[in-house]
C-alpha cells in the first residue's frame, strides 16, 4: 500500500490535498489518502506500516519538519517520498527538485539532521533556524493567518526593518570560540542554503557533505536603510560581499544569544520571546 500523507494546513488553497488527490487518481498502485491532522500519533503510524508499504508526503517545509522529527530516532524500513507543495518549499529548492513532477525519495535526507535546543527542548530541522527579523516576519505572518489574511513576507520584512524591529547585541559561540556583535538584525544557522521562500543567507552551505556542518550568518552593524539595501541581496546570496556587515561561520556546535528576547523560527514554525538557541550536528 502507498499512503499519501497531506497536511491540510500547509500551502495555499489546500494545495497538498489537491495534489495528493490527483496523484491518487494517477497512481499505478493501491493508494490511500490520509490527512496528517487525522493521525493522533504520527510516530505510531510509521511504526505500524508493513515492510512493503511506502509513504508520499505532500506539503511544505513545516510538514517535512514534523515528519523528520518523528523519524529522527527511528530506523526507517519503508521508502519515504516527498512532493513539494507548500508555501516556501526551501528544501526542494535546495536539492533542486522544486519543479519535480514526481515525488522524490528522501530517506537519505532525513537522516543525521542537526539538532536545535531552545529553552531546554530539542528538535531536528531540515533547512534552518532563524533569529531576529526573520523570526519577527514569521510571528507577524502567523498573526495575519489567524485573521484569515495572506501574509506578504517581503512587505512584513520592509516594515519591520524600517519601523518595528529593533536590532540586538549578540554573543556567538562557534566550536568553542566566542564572538560579539552589535546591532544584529538576523543570525540564522543553516543546514541547507535556503529559507524564507528563497532567501540564501549561507550560499556555500552544503547538506550533502560527508562531514556534516552547519553555517551561521550574522548580519550586523548597519542602520535601517543600509540594512534594507543589503537585505534585498540575500535572495541571490550577494550579501556576502558586504564583509564589514556580514559574518559567516561554519561549525558543528553553535550557540547564539541575544541581549533581549526576539522571535525565532525553525523551518518556518515560530517561537516567541527567545533569548538563545544552540545547534549541534
Amino acid at each position: 500500500m502507498r499512503y499519501l500523507l497531506y497536511n491540510s494546513l500547509s500551502g495555499k488553497e489546500n494545495q497538498p490535498r489537491m495534489k495528493a488527490e490527483h496523484y491518487k487518481i494517477e497512481a499505478k498502485m493501491p493508494s490511500k489518502l490520509v490527512s496528517m491532522t487525522d493521525i493522533k500519533d504520527l510516530r505510531a503510524f510509521f511504526k505500524e506500516l508493513d515492510p512493503c508499504d511506502d509513504v508520499v508526503i505532500f506539503g511544505g517545509d513545516g510538514t517535512l519538519n514534523k515528519v523528520a522529527n518523528v523519524l529522527s530516532d527511528y530506523l526507517i524500513c519503508n521508502d519515504i517520498y516527498y512532493y513539494p507543495c507548500g508555501t516556501g518549499n526551501d528544501f526542494a529548492r535546495d536539492i533542486d527538485v522544486i519543479l519535480a513532477s514526481e515525488p522524490i525519495r528522501i530517506n537519505d535526507y532525513i537522516k543525521a539532521l542537526p539538532t536545535v535546543t531552545v529553552n531546554g527542548k530539542q528538535s531536528k530541522f531540515i533547512n534552518g533556524v532563524g533569529f531576529g527579523i526573520d523570526g519577527y516576519c514569521c510571528e507577524i505572518g502567523d498573526l495575519l493567518k489567524s485573521q484569515s489574511k495572506n501574509p506578504n513576507y517581503t512587505a512584513i520584512a520592509i516594515k519591520g526593518l524600517l519601523l518595528h524591529f529593533k536590532p540586538v547585541n549578540a554573543t556567538v559561540i562557534v566550536d568553542g570560540k566566542t564572538y560579539n556583535f552589535k546591532k544584529v538584525w538576523i543570525a540564522p544557522t543553516m543546514f541547507g542554503r535556503y529559507y524564507g521562500g528563497g532567501m540564501m543567507p549561507t550560499p556555500k552551505q552544503n547538506r550533502n557533505e560527508t562531514d556534516k556542518k552547519v553555517s551561521l550568518m550574522v548580519f550586523h552593524g548597519t542602520g535601517k536603510f543600509k540594512t534594507l539595501a543589503i537585505f534585498s541581496t540575500i535572495f541571490k546570496g550577494e550579501h556576502i560581499k558586504k564583509e564589514k556587515n556580514i559574518s559567516i561561520f561554519e561549525g558543528k556546535h553553535i550557540t547564539v544569544t541575544f541581549d533581549r528576547p526576539t522571535s525565532l523560527q525553525i523551518d518556518g514554525e515560530t517561537m516567541l520571546h527567545i533569548s538563545s538557541y544552540t545547534v549541534t550536528v
